[in-house]
């Protein structure tokens, strides 16, 4: 009896690749062998899978129905898997995890660090990156995003959850305090030199949360303007400005008495950091370990 499941693996990866010599590419195979281990499965099928040109391959309608089963069987097999992996409960294997470059190194790293030490067995594979990663194409097994004020969507074949936050907080060096003044009120800030955070060309307003659900956003007057937040916690640290900054940034500043806090009567806005994960039935003992402890110990990084 012939095997089922025989050139599959790389049916799939012909369609998901765009074609023969990028799967070849994924695969580490010859654009050659992929051509023929599909020339295989199409005689095995007694079907053609592929519409074939000098310049490309496109799915015949015989070809898209083989491979949407092919998806679900794939599915299936991974879910047998993690199930089997769950089973045996111990914290092991490789652990993909994407974060933010600041965030990510500052609370994030540690607290996985601590997980790997724990778990001998566990491999720590970590992506410090600003950029949205794509978790299915690039085959990483978690990632860490903020929320941002809007929410995080988490369609796609993700599945989140919320395992802290990032409070921020207006603050100023002593120095800067005693020449300009300490502003009392979010109307004075109009009054005072800030250091401003950039990102994609524009420049980002500070927001303050108001009692009935709303945001104040202010834009105050800026001659520095950085796209890195340590460089902005330095500024303030010189006496350059207020900066408008996350907690867990400037804690150290502040218990070193290098920063104040201002406005500590205005609520500071929180934005929610979510952990996502490619959806699955069965989720893998190690990634539901550093999920847990990002949610048990991120909270407390204020």
């Amino acid at each position: 009896m012939s095997d089922p499941l025989q050139g599959v693996a790389v049916f799939v990866e012909a369609v998901e690749a765009g074609g023969f010599s990028a799967a070849a590419a994924k695969l580490n195979l010859s654009r050659s062998a992929v051509g023929k281990t599909v020339a295989r499965l199409e005689e095995r099928l007694g079907v053609r899978l592929f519409h074939r040109t000098t310049r490309s391959q496109g799915l015949t309608q015989d070809g898209q129905a083989f491979y949407e089963r092919c998806l679900r069987a794939l599915g299936e097999l991974r879910a047998g898997e993690a199930l089997l992996e769950s089973g045996k409960q111990e914290v092991a294997g490789r652990l993909r995890v994407s974060m933010p470059v600041l965030y990510g190194r500052r609370c994030v790293a540690p607290i996985l660090r601590d997980l790997a030490r724990a778990h001998p067995k566990l491999e720590l594979d970590l992506s410090f990156s600003d950029r949205l990663v794509d978790l299915l194409e690039d085959g990483f097994d978690l990632a860490i995003r903020n929320a941002g004020i809007r929410g995080l969507d988490t369609g796609n074949g993700l599945t989140g959850r919320r395992v802290g936050f990032q409070r921020m907080s207006v603050c100023a060096s002593p120095a800067y305090l005693r020449k300009h003044g300490t502003p009392r009120t979010l109307e004075a800030l109009s009054g005072h030199e800030s250091i401003r955070y950039v990102r994609s060309g524009a420049t980002r307003t500070w927001l303050f949360p108001q009692e009935d659900g709303s945001n104040v956003e202010l834009a105050p007057a800026s001659r520095l303007r950085f796209d890195d937040l340590e460089a902005i916690l330095d500024a303030a640290v010189a006496g350059m400005g207020l900066a408008w900054l996350p907690c867990w940034l400037i804690q150290d500043a502040v218990r070193d008495k290098q920063l104040v806090r201002v406005l500590t009567d205005q609520p500071g806005l929180c934005f929610d950091v979510h952990a996502l994960w490619p959806t699955t039935p069965h989720l893998p003992v190690r990634v539901r370990a550093a999920i847990d402890a990002l949610a048990k110990k991120l909270p407390s990084v204020k």
